[in-house]
């Protein structure tokens, strides 16, 4: 397997073409982001190093970077590139995808540096950020009229909703804000995650096995049937925690729904494909998510165990397997013969959830277990940026813009 060229075709041309399209920044960004903010994390958890945070508890700040930080950069880069290729339209770039960025930057800097005297005006940087989001991503929409895509959009109005509650929670406005902006931001990507996923994954699987006339099992009911679900689940762990076994109930029959799921869409072929099976693994991440909540409602079992299975495992797997494809394809490389390097990066992230997911209901030594996941995270994401950064900052291989 050939790595990818890190230089030009003799024949395209030569320029700095990281403001091209959404996913070169955002995804940068995001890479960049995933290292800086777990290694942090990896000093603060133990208390070897203290820093104003915006006077957030540190897990907090965690938990907020990690949802709205991390995943909301990878969401952008993902929808201002597949928004462009569903309507047609170009997205933004140049200058507004930069005022963009900075503003997602911004909001970074603000949270980790201030005492909590601007919080109020980081609030306002963050949440503007979503905002022109929603409007950079809605506008080729509407243009075309597509309106299948609305429900995208919503989900970015409802994530938007949800940094909203927190900051009014952090400001000491709203007594249980924190809580329901952090847990719905988390169930709010993954309703999106859900959502794209049925359209991808099984896509990918389809055309990226080496095998003729591969159609996997979908069914309506189930799809229609996951997200109600799904959505009754958000509402009751977010606001209801006191109803325990009606959250178990839930979370039961979603990981009968997507185990069901999993099996439709299994072929033998993606194991030998790094980019076929991060993505399934990760979806088996989130379906072991649910079941890990069950047994936290029922048995006593922590539920930062379900939380890690659903960020860790399945949010984290599948960012980085979509950051990987999408950045192959939108720079006219082939994502039937990927770079080498993925499948060690990939198990790399693998283990990581292993580690801090499945190993702390075997071993009792839980602050070393953290640590081990934190330092294969940072290790996966920093190999990963290193070798796409001249992928992201240089034009296509085949010399069309994008």
């Amino acid at each position: 397997m050939q790595p990818i060229p890190l230089t030009l075709d003799s024949d395209a041309p030569r320029r700095f073409a990281l403001w091209q399209l959404g996913f070169r920044p955002f995804f940068l960004a995001a890479a960049l982001w995933a290292v800086v903010a777990v290694a942090l994390w990896l000093v603060l958890y133990p208390g070897w190093l203290r820093m104003p945070l915006s006077g957030l508890p540190p897990m907090v700040w965690h938990a907020h970077e990690m949802i709205f930080g991390y995943t909301l950069a990878v969401a952008a880069g993902f929808l201002l590139t597949a928004v462009r290729n569903w309507t047609g339209v170009q997205t933004w770039q140049g200058w507004r995808l930069g005022l963009l960025l900075g503003l997602w930057a911004l909001a970074r800097v603000l949270l980790l540096l201030d005492s909590g005297s601007v919080l109020l005006f980081t609030a306002f940087v963050d949440v503007a950020f979503l905002g022109l989001l929603i409007v950079a991503v809605t506008a080729p929409v509407l243009r075309v009229r597509q309106w299948k895509q609305i429900g995208i959009v919503a989900k970015l109005a409802l994530l938007m909703a949800a940094n909203v509650l927190f900051y009014l929670g952090a400001a000491g406005i709203l007594a249980d804000g924190v809580n329901w902006g952090l847990y719905s931001g988390l169930y709010f990507l993954l309703g999106l995650v859900f959502v794209m996923g049925r359209r991808v994954i099984p896509f990918f699987i389809e055309r990226g096995v080496d095998a003729e006339g591969v159609e996997l099992k979908n069914w309506l009911w189930l799809d229609i049937g996951s997200l109600a679900v799904f959505l009754l689940f958000w509402l009751f762990d977010v606001f209801f925690p006191e109803w325990r076994l009606t959250i178990a109930l839930l979370a039961g029959i979603l990981l009968v729904l997507h185990g069901l799921r999993l099996w439709g869409w299994h072929h033998p072929g993606i194991w030998r494909k790094p980019l076929l099976w991060v993505l399934y693994l990760a979806y088996a991440f989130l379906t072991l998510g649910f079941g890990l909540k069950l047994l936290s409602q029922l048995a006593g079992l922590s539920p930062f165990l379900a939380l890690h299975a659903f960020a860790y495992g399945g949010i984290g797997l599948v960012t980085i397997g979509m950051m990987a494809r999408v950045s192959l394809g939108h720079t006219g490389r082939n994502v039937f013969d990927p770079p080498g390097i993925l499948g060690p990066i990939f198990a790399l992230l693998l283990a990581g959830a292993f580690v801090r997911v499945v190993l702390p209901m075997l071993l009792s030594q839980y602050a070393l277990l953290i640590l081990i996941s934190q330092a294969l995270w940072i290790l996966g994401f920093a190999l990963f940026l290193g070798y796409y950064l001249p992928i992201w900052l240089r034009p296509r291989v085949d010399g069309r813009p994008g």
